[in-house]
């Protein structure tokens, strides 16, 4: 949005939410439990990628050469390969600020949490925009591996399914924050960054 975070009081926003980055998990816990579109699908994509991971652990049960140890071998590759992908998670994040118009942009991360966060400093997004950057490196990300599973030996489906249950369960905090826009879309939220301060605003336009 083509505004300033001193602009929303003139522009007749409201504050709705101070969220310091501290508190983010209960914030998102919060939001996933709302029965919203974005906290149902992320729900239903995780049960259907368990599925996917249980099919495949009994789809070769009865082969001669079936070996549990090597199919938990290939699942523990995959879970440990979607923590590489994190940075990459976080960079697509910040290029996605960058389309809307952010300039400002950075991390975060508290490893005592286990939460990572793009930030873009003053940037106020709307519904809209921050759609487009909280979606964008689950959409790019499982694409990738979704192509990547139907294109390598059968040895390694189990590996590309166990990064994609474990990349999209940690995409918790995005659906959580869409979860939040949608639960509240009657407002017209948007949100900006204080990076200083470490903690997220939200204003909505309640009679807008």
């Amino acid at each position: 949005m083509k505004i300033r975070p001193e602009e929303l009081d003139d522009n007749d926003y409201i504050l709705l939410e101070k969220l310091d980055h501290k508190e983010l998990l209960p914030f998102v816990r919060t939001y996933l439990k709302k029965r919203t579109k974005y906290a149902m699908f992320y729900y239903f994509a995780n049960l259907i990628l368990f599925g996917l991971l249980v099919f495949l652990f009994l789809k070769n049960y009865h082969l001669p050469d079936y070996s549990i140890a090597n199919q938990l071998n290939h699942l523990s590759y995959g879970i440990a390969l979607s923590f590489v992908l994190l940075p990459f998670h976080e960079y697509i994040h910040v290029l996605a600020y960058k389309t809307q118009g952010a300039e400002n942009t950075s991390y975060d991360a508290n490893f005592k949490k286990f939460y990572f966060m793009a930030l873009a400093d003053r940037f106020v997004a709307n519904k809209k925009e921050f759609e487009v950057v909280a979606l964008s490196p689950f959409i790019i990300i499982s694409t990738i591996l979704i192509i990547l599973y139907f294109n390598v030996d059968s040895d390694w489906d189990l590996t590309i399914s166990g990064i994609l249950l474990a990349h999209t369960a940690m995409c918790s905090g995005d659906f959580g924050l869409l979860s939040y826009f949608e639960y509240n879309k009657e407002k017209k939220v948007v949100t900006y960054d204080d990076i200083k301060n470490k903690i997220s605003y939200f204003y909505g336009q309640i009679n807008k």
